[in-house]
C-alpha cells in the first residue's frame, strides 16, 4: 500500500484526513498519472461526498481535463461508463463505513489505478502544483445512467408471483435501484431510500441484513437484495435464510454450467470461503480457485485466466461476461432472472449447500504486523493442521482499520468456538 492508497482506493475521516485540499491535489494529479484528459466524476450520499467531489473536478479542470459529473450514482456505474468511453474515472465513496469516512476510488479505463499510477497521484497530494496548465470544462450529465441501464436489456424476468425487497443503504444506488427494478414490473418495496447525508449503512445495508430480514417477515415478502454504501456489494435473504456472496456465485454458476456458458468450468472465491461451498462445487464438478481476499485480487485471478464468474462471501460479486467489476444490483436482477427462468427459489437453488459452522473474530487496536513474525507464521501452520483437511483458518489484517481478523470454519462447530479462542488468546498475548 502507499502512502494515502490502501487496498481500494483512499480511505479516512472525512474533512480530516480526506480532506478538500487533498481531493483537490488528487484532481491535479489525475492526468499525470493516467495520461487521459477526461474524467467522469460520482459519489455516494454521506454530507461530505459533494464538495470532496468538486475539489477533485476543480483540481482536474486546473489540468486541461474535461470533467463529466454525474453526482449520485453508483460505484459500477462510474466504472462501466469509465470503460466505456476509455477516459479516468472517480468515485467518492466509504462503501459500507459510517457516514464519518469517506474514500475516493480512481478507475483508469474503468479498472483500478495500478501501484505506478497510485504513487504519481500522492506526489501531487504531497505538494501543491501551482501551474494552471488551461482550465477545461465541467459538464452535468444523464449519460452514465443512460449507458448503465443498456446492460439490462438483455435480461427477461416473468411474473415470479413473488414479492421482492431491497435494500438501498440510503446509499449509491438508491435511485438508480429504483428505476432498474421497476423497468421488469416486479412487485417490489425499496427500503434504505431516504438519504439525509448521515444514514448511510446506519443500520441497514448488507452489513445490517437483519434489517432488510425483519422487513421481509413483517411485510410476507418472499426475498430480499440488500446493497452497500456504493452499490458493489450483494446480501440476499428469504424471511429465515441469509445468503452470502459465495452462495449466489454458485447459483449462478451452476446455471452457467448447465446452459454451456461457464468459461473452463471455473469459479474463483477467496481464502474466506466457507468449506461447505467449496463442497458444493466439488459435486457439481465446477473447478474453483481461492484468491487472497480482495476484489482486486479476484477480478487479476478472472481477467488472467479468462474466467467469467468470481467474487467474495461478503457480497463482492464479478460477472465478467457482463460488466468487468463487481457489482449488487447486476448480480441481484440476474439472480431473479434465473429464479425467472428456473421457476426455483432461492432456497432450492442452493439446496446442494451445507455449510460448515464459521466465525470470524476482530482483534481491535493490535499491531498487525505480528503476523508477519516466524513464530506466529508457524503457530499459525500447526493449528492449520490441528484443523486438519475441509478446514478453513485465516488470519488477515485489515487494510482500513487496526485490527486483526481471525476467521475458523470446521465442520464441528465446538472445534470452531475452541481453536478460535485459542488462537485470538495467543495473538493478544504477542502485543
Amino acid at each position: 500500500m502507499g502512502k494515502y492508497f490502501g487496498t481500494d482506493g483512499i480511505r479516512g475521516k472525512a474533512f480530516d484526513k480526506l480532506n478538500t485540499t487533498l481531493a483537490f491535489r488528487l484532481g491535479q494529479g489525475l492526468k499525470k498519472a493516467i495520461g487521459l484528459n477526461k474524467v467522469v466524476i460520482g459519489y455516494d450520499t454521506r454530507e461530505s461526498s459533494p464538495a470532496l467531489a468538486h475539489m477533485i473536478a476543480s483540481g482536474a479542470m486546473t489540468q486541461g481535463v474535461k470533467v463529466i459529473f454525474a453526482g449520485v450514482c453508483s460505484t459500477p456505474m462510474i466504472a462501466y461508463y469509465a470503460k466505456q468511453k476509455k477516459i479516468i474515472g472517480v468515485m467518492i465513496t466509504a462503501s459500507h463505513n459510517p457516514y464519518t469516512d469517506n474514500g475516493i476510488k480512481v478507475f483508469n479505463k474503468g479498472y483500478k489505478t495500478t501501484l505506478e499510477e497510485e504513487a504519481i497521484i500522492e506526489t501531487f497530494i504531497d505538494k501543491l502544483y501551482h501551474t494552471i496548465d488551461e482550465f477545461s470544462s465541467f459538464k452535468l450529465s444523464n449519460d452514465i445512467k443512460d449507458e448503465y441501464i443498456k446492460l439490462y436489456n438483455q435480461f427477461k424476468i416473468n411474473d415470479l408471483g413473488l414479492k421482492v425487497a431491497y435494500d438501498s443503504a440510503n446509499g449509491a444506488n438508491y435511485k438508480i435501484a429504483h428505476d432498474i427494478f421497476n423497468q421488469f414490473y416486479i412487485d417490489t418495496y425499496q427500503i434504505g431510500n431516504h438519504p439525509d447525508g448521515l444514514n448511510i449503512n446506519r443500520g441497514c445495508g448488507s452489513t445490517h441484513i437483519d434489517y432488510l430480514q425483519d422487513y421481509l417477515r413483517e411485510n410476507k415478502i418472499d426475498i430480499g437484495f440488500s446493497f452497500d454504501g456504493d452499490g458493489d456489494r450483494l446480501i440476499v435473504c428469504d424471511r429465515d435464510t441469509i445468503y452470502d456472496g459465495d452462495q449466489i456465485i454458485f447459483v449462478i454458476a451452476k446455471y452457467l454450467k448447465q446452459k454451456g456458458l461457464l468459461k473452463h468450468n471455473h469459479a474463483v472465491l477467496t481464502k474466506m470461503s466457507n468449506p461447505g461451498i467449496l463442497k458444493a462445487f466439488d459435486k457439481n464438478d465446477i473447478d474453483v480457485s481461492l484468491t487472497d481476499v480482495g476484489d482486486k485480487y479476484v477480478s487479476l485471478e478472472l481477467t488472467n485466466n479468462d474466467y467469467i464468474i468470481g467474487g467474495e462471501n461478503s457480497g463482492h460479486i464479478i460477472l465478467r461476461h457482463l460488466l468487468h467489476t463487481g457489482d449488487g444490483l447486476l448480480a441481484a436482477i440476474y439472480l431473479l432472472h434465473i429464479m425467472s427462468e428456473t421457476k426455483k427459489t432461492i432456497k432450492e437453488l442452493t439446496a446442494d449447500i451445507k455449510l460448515y459452522p464459521y466465525l470470524t473474530t476482530n482483534i481491535k487496536d493490535i499491531d498487525k504486523t505480528i503476523i508477519l513474525k516466524d513464530e506466529v507464521i508457524r503457530y499459525l501452520e500447526n493449528m492449520k493442521d490441528k484443523l486438519g483437511e475441509n478446514s478453513l483458518l485465516l488470519v488477515r489484517a485489515s487494510g482500513t482499520e487496526p485490527l486483526l481478523r481471525v476467521t475458523i470454519s470446521h465442520e464441528d462447530e465446538q472445534t470452531v468456538k475452541d481453536v478460535s479462542s485459542e488462537i485470538v488468546k495467543y495473538l493478544k498475548g504477542m502485543v
